[in-house]
């Protein structure tokens, strides 16, 4: 594939890799972009791979995640169609390549303009981790090579500034997903994005390589709970965009954290049992939640919990 060979041409094969840690095996011609309103002024774009979150508004457009470089064309068409502002913001939730793949895409293709500089902000670790050697001696990518690498870091618990009429909130989650996860809070229009940390229909994809835990995985799904409020009969309210899937509310995320939490602890308890992974593996410890979930992802996601607890 055409988008393949590009990739490896431009040796950041590291950089753009999903969150399952493989490239996607599809053609991206024939992806269509699916715009999903939210709340208020906030909108949710799906491709392949992650979500985008959008805001658009007076000031301009801010977005979340950019997916793969092949699919900007597609997305800033649907942006345009949300608001001719400019675009002055990309957040980036973590460092995987479907949810910044297409930073670098998107710095080529909007104009420059020295009043209105677009800022591609993202937790340090996510800067350092793009830049850093790779696994087999290669030198580290530079920011002069990728001028869509996020250039605007934070490294304190939490950043904020206020766009498009209302306050936005970008908290560190620290060793969840990776180690420089942020969940972002719209605190005027009610909406949280969560990036990786939360994935309704996919058990959760703890990268232990990259600083992930299931420790953070918890403490980041409390912390968006903290964040949200429900409506009456616990519909609505606050929504959530998530890394992955669709746009949920309050009382899907206190499942997929009871779940998470629930699996943790029989995995810990055949660890006190002197269980070895494969062991805790055949127990099936997901068993009953592999239909809501998907068994595909149930061993990874229970190999991940081990290696967080047990510390091999």
């Amino acid at each position: 594939m055409k988008w393949r060979a590009a990739i490896l041409a431009a040796g950041v094969c590291g950089w753009l890799v999903s969150a399952a840690g493989q490239q996607p095996q599809q053609n991206f011609d024939n992806v269509k972009i699916q715009v999903t309103p939210v709340q208020k002024n906030i909108y949710m774009l799906f491709g392949a791979g992650g979500n985008v979150t959008v805001q658009g508004g007076k000031d301009g457009v801010l977005l979340i995640d950019t997916e793969f470089e092949p699919l900007v064309p597609k997305l800033m068409a649907e942006i345009k169609k949300l608001s001719d502002g400019p675009i002055q913001y990309i957040i980036n939730t973590h460092v995987h390549g479907d949810h910044v793949g297409g930073n670098d895409a998107f710095y080529k293709l909007i104009p420059k303009n020295p009043q209105l500089p677009l800022n591609i902000i993202a937790h340090a670790n996510v800067l350092n981790r793009l830049t850093a050697p790779g696994p087999n001696g290669a030198p580290g990518t530079s920011t002069a090579e990728h001028p869509g690498f996020p250039e605007d870091e934070y490294d304190t618990p939490y950043k904020d500034f206020y766009y498009n009429g209302e306050p936005i909130f970008i908290y560190h989650e620290p060793n969840a997903h990776t180690d420089g996860d942020s969940v972002i809070l719209f605190r005027g229009s009610d909406v949280v994005t969560t990036g990786d940390i939360f994935t309704p229909d996919s058990y959760p994809f703890i990268d232990i390589a990259r600083g992930g835990s299931v420790k953070g995985e918890i403490d980041a799904l409390d912390h968006i709970l903290e964040l949200t409020v429900p409506a009456d009969h616990q519909e609505g309210g606050t929504y959530v965009i998530p890394g992955h899937g669709r746009v949920c509310d309050e009382a899907d995320v206190v499942e997929f954290r009871d779940m998470v939490v629930i699996v943790k602890d029989r995995v810990q308890d055949l660890i006190k049992k002197g269980k070895t992974l494969d062991q805790v593996k055949a127990s099936k410890p997901t068993e009953d939640y592999d239909t809501e979930y998907g068994a595909n992802g149930a061993d990874r996601f229970v190999e991940a919990v081990y290696k967080s607890l047990s510390g091999k």
